[in-house]
């Protein structure tokens, strides 16, 4: 299983970078995984969020190839982690070139980049900082691996 995600920029907060770091290490001994820290747009006011997201699209756009593609959104299809990991599990199979996570910065997703989603996917029904999503996100991957490898891991 090959994995990728991609995001905006470098995390700041030094604590949440610490947990991404954990999970990071985690998850490398389980596959094959890349971390992407595209362009961030930086200097624009928040008042210009559609210009701050085409911004960052531009980043990501050069890091998708025959990816299967999915993005973190607030409205997405909702899984439990066992959802998740038979998703991950079905998709690799049937798949072969990377499985892509792609979120968006404090402004979100450009409409362009949501558009080539093979899947838009909620972690929750509740709003999480876009630093804090991506410990979530890495948590939840690293779970699933574990599952799909039959090692046990905390409930």
């Amino acid at each position: 299983m090959k994995l990728k995600i991609l995001w905006p920029g470098k995390t700041n907060n030094k604590d949440i970078r610490d947990l991404q770091e954990f999970y990071l290490d985690k998850i490398d001994r389980l596959g094959k995984f890349k971390l992407i820290e595209t362009q961030e747009a930086k200097g624009i006011p928040e008042k210009y969020s559609e210009r701050i997201k085409e911004i960052e699209a531009k980043g990501f756009e050069k890091y998708l190839k025959d990816d299967y593609i999915i993005c973190l959104f607030d409205r997405g299809k909702e899984m439990s982690s066992k959802q998740f990991a038979s998703f991950l599990s079905k998709t690799s199979m049937n798949y072969p070139h990377s499985i892509t996570f792609i979120l968006g910065g404090f402004a979100g997703l450009a409409d362009s980049i949501i558009k080539r989603a093979d899947l838009l996917l909620s972690l929750s029904q509740m709003t999480f900082s876009h630093e804090l999503t991506r410990v979530v996100l890495l948590e939840q991957i690293y779970r699933s691996l574990s599952m799909i490898k039959g090692m046990k891991y905390a409930k």
